[in-house]
């Protein structure tokens, strides 16, 4: 009686504020109506009282672990649960958001920084490869008209990418946090370059290797299992693309200062990777623990702010910053219609908790970037102090096409 009662008042209480084309079903078959409409587009099963603490909390983060245990099962679109998703953590806010929440910083040793990663990327290459792209780029693309697929899209990012740090033929290039290797790959068939890409996921070591020698490139790319942090040598060029986001902030000056360290006198880098929206850097958004706990372990976002005086910190020169959010909510808009189209498969290669993690994740992120709550920049530097005679005078080059091999 007193679930019922707390339940009904808290349904009322959604109904008047958001009026939200949703249907609660308990347990015991009483349905509760969040808002006026002729049919709910999103329908929530409990199936326990165990989940009714955290849906009378219905943070992100709460709902998100009720999904992700089975507390909960959710039928309709996955783009009108995540809205739904979103109206109720909103409507029903008691500090469990952003506000309320501590920043937390972690170690980021390096073994502590490997096991984050082969925790993510080595869920295994199959289930990567069921909702990527064909070359498995898992990073944000680039839609240069906005009609492309998702393939022309990622290579029109790397292109982007390596047009706008001028790579010449024989330059050597260093790829942080490389991946499955489309980048080096095409940064040594397309531009001629010289190529080192390192990773910490053992999986993604394994196939971009088996990769650049079925491409016959290994005289071109070497692909080495090896943190960042042990490089040593000196490279005309440098590409992270999705590997900061793993660094944490008060390590950023570090990162940056090794990168300096890395880069040639004359040379040119390029930071790709997901930003905080909130300026103070305290969080990221509404989700944030879910997260932490279940997608991304030790994951941190910083401010843009936060990246460029990092960048300067560390001794780089920031020459070009560029917003790509836009980009990264139609790349996962894509990658979630991928994941629901290929269900079936995917379920046969993971679990059913891992298989609803990504589910949500991937639409979850989806809405973020739509909506402002998490950003993502590319940011061209160089090493700080040096002529102002080497720079060129306008962004033109960064998007000429058609040039032959090399000339930029």
């Amino acid at each position: 009686m007193f679930w019922e009662k707390k339940l009904s008042q808290w349904a009322q209480e959604v109904k008047a504020q958001a009026n939200l084309p949703a249907r609660l079903v308990l347990w015991n078959g009483q349905q509760l109506d969040f808002g006026e409409f002729a049919a709910p587009q999103v329908t929530i099963k409990v199936q326990s009282a165990t989940a009714l603490p955290m849906l009378l909390d219905p943070s992100l983060d709460h709902l998100g672990e009720a999904y992700v245990k089975g507390l909960l099962d959710i039928d309709g679109r996955l783009a009108d649960i995540i809205n739904v998703s979103h109206a109720l953590a909103r409507s029903t806010a008691v500090g469990s958001g952003r506000l309320a929440r501590v920043a937390r910083h972690f170690s980021h040793s390096k073994a502590s920084d490997r096991r984050a990663i082969q925790y993510h990327y080595d869920v295994s290459n199959d289930f990567y490869r069921l909702w990527l792209d064909e070359s498995m780029v898992y990073s944000c693309a680039y839609f240069e008209n906005g009609d492309e697929d998702l393939a022309t899209a990622q290579r029109k990012k790397i292109d982007h990418i390596l047009t706008k740090i001028r790579l010449q033929p024989g330059q050597r290039l260093l790829d942080i946090g490389c991946g499955w290797g489309a980048l080096v790959l095409r940064a040594a068939s397309q531009f001629g370059a010289q190529c080192v890409g390192v990773t910490l996921s053992r999986n993604q070591f394994e196939l971009a290797t088996e990769r650049v020698r079925a491409a016959g490139l290994q005289d071109r790319v070497e692909i080495r299992l090896q943190d960042y942090r042990d490089v040593r040598g000196q490279f005309d060029r440098i590409t992270s693309v999705g590997m900061f986001e793993h660094v944490g902030r008060k390590h950023l000056p570090l990162y940056f200062s090794r990168m300096h360290d890395l880069l040639a006198e004359d040379g040119m880098a390029l930071n790709h990777g997901i930003t905080s929206t909130d300026a103070d850097s305290g969080e990221v958004s509404q989700g944030g623990d879910f997260i932490d706990r279940y997608v991304f372990p030790d994951g941190e976002l910083p401010h843009i702010s936060l990246a460029l005086e990092a960048m300067q910190r560390g001794g780089l020169e920031v020459l070009d910053v560029e917003s790509l959010r836009r980009h990264y909510a139609r790349t996962l808009s894509i990658w979630t219609e991928n994941f629901e189209s290929r269900a079936a498969q995917i379920h046969a290669l993971v679990d059913e908790e891992k298989f609803r993690i990504w589910r949500v994740y991937l639409a979850g992120c989806a809405y973020a970037f739509e909506n402002d709550d998490v950003s993502i920049f590319q940011v061209l530097c160089r090493k700080a102090g040096r002529s102002a005679q080497q720079i060129p005078w306008s962004r033109r080059y960064m998007y000429e096409s058609g040039k032959p091999l090399g000339e930029i």
